[in-house]
């Protein structure tokens, strides 16, 4: 693009499937425009204070909180302190666009992206809200009447949205590390020098409780028969009590070298491209890294999601076999382990799978919302 590279502002928080689209869409807008000025803003204490700074990019927070959809007291006093939050959130988002003077705003998801993507299109700015799962959030429908563009990964996704004409299909976008990884190279640059299957499972960055507490149980039983090395992801609550929950349970982690646990998985490019199999949720920023490194998986919808998402997300990918599905209620230890020993055996029905999975990868959805982005920039210099 001639001239100076863009000023684009990206906004996202909570959860890592919100962040790390916006990083690998940040990335690429670095490596096409080695002078653009990319700031983020996110919330105060979420983990893309920790995230964006890691990729090396800037973050400022806003104060900004989830509401609950419920009506017992509590909700209602605490969705009270939201709203009433709001007012200083939109002061301090129209405070950092001012003073960075953004071409474009581009949101990924977390409650943060209200209040700024509502400012920038109050102040004229180009903004772009993209979507990731199948079924909008309460943020992404409330800013499709404002924002520019509404991106989506998801064909079925366009129905949902008043002003067809405004979205875009454009799949969600995957660090280029997914596409430059071999199996081989991921597996020694683990340390793996056998020829054992590899496991990964995590349920999202927070950690899931529940299904931790099944992964105790499968870790234990696993460890007896170690046929498999097994990476797990605890999440920030779960890295808390899981390790002495394990070790408690009669595994030693020092005696079982093929076993690992850690609280997050930074380099996922690595650890999805060496693994044979994925136990994990159903967020959509998974999937695509799914689709994308092209690898089985059993899922686990998480059903504490709004409008229970991820299992529409999940469902998408099981109607095709591309993925096994399975509800929180149908797993314990002994389920998982048993369809786990299954899948594992079963080459034939991997391949398979893997196949039909990364058939479904949009491959250029960095470069596509890269693309609609620069379109905007143009439009107003």
């Amino acid at each position: 693009m001639a001239g100076h590279g863009a000023r684009l502002l990206f906004t996202c928080g909570g959860t890592a499937g919100h962040i790390n689209p916006a990083i690998a869409v940040a990335d690429w807008v670095r490596k096409r425009q080695p002078d653009a000025e990319i700031l983020f803003v996110g919330t105060n204490g979420g983990m893309e204070t920790d995230l964006a700074p890691r990729a090396g990019y800037e973050i400022l927070t806003i104060p900004a909180s989830s509401l609950q959809h419920s009506l017992k007291p509590s909700a209602v006093l605490h969705n009270g302190r939201v709203l009433r939050r709001m007012a200083r959130s939109l002061r301090e988002a129209k405070k950092i666009i001012r003073a960075f003077h953004p071409e474009a705003v581009i949101g990924t998801g977390g409650y943060v992206c209200y209040p700024v993507i509502r400012e920038a299109a109050r102040l004229g700015i180009p903004t772009v809200v993209h979507e990731s799962n199948v079924f909008p959030g309460l943020t992404t429908k409330l800013l499709s009447r404002k924002a520019s563009r509404v991106l989506v990964s998801f064909g079925e996704a366009k129905a949902s949205y008043p002003r067809p004409e405004r979205v875009a299909l454009t799949g969600t976008p995957v660090g280029g590390a997914f596409y430059e990884t071999t199996r081989a190279e991921a597996r020694a640059a683990l340390g793996i020098k056998d020829d054992k299957p590899l496991l990964l499972s995590y349920f999202g960055s927070l950690g899931a409780r529940d299904m931790n507490r099944h992964m105790v149980d499968f870790i234990a039983r696993g460890a007896r028969e170690d046929a498999f090395h097994h990476i797990h992801a605890t999440g920030k609550f779960g890295w808390e009590w899981m390790p002495d929950a394990v070790r408690e349970a009669g595994v030693a982690l020092e005696d079982h070298p093929g076993l690992r646990l850690t609280e997050y998985i930074y380099d996922m490019p690595h650890a999805m491209m060496a693994a044979d199999l994925l136990i994990t949720r159903a967020g959509a920023s998974t999937l695509a890294e799914l689709m994308v490194a092209g690898r089985p998986a059993i899922l686990v919808p998480s059903p504490n999601v709004a409008a229970n998402h991820q299992e529409k997300n999940a469902q998408v990918l099981a109607r095709r076999d591309a993925a096994v599905m399975l509800r929180e209620a149908e797993c314990t230890g002994g389920v998982l382990l048993q369809k786990v020993g299954e899948l594992l055996q079963d080459k034939e029905k991997r391949d398979a799978m893997e196949k039909e999975v990364h058939g479904m990868a949009v491959l250029d959805a960095t470069d596509k919302i890269y693309q609609i982005i620069m379109e905007l920039v143009k439009a107003v210099r």
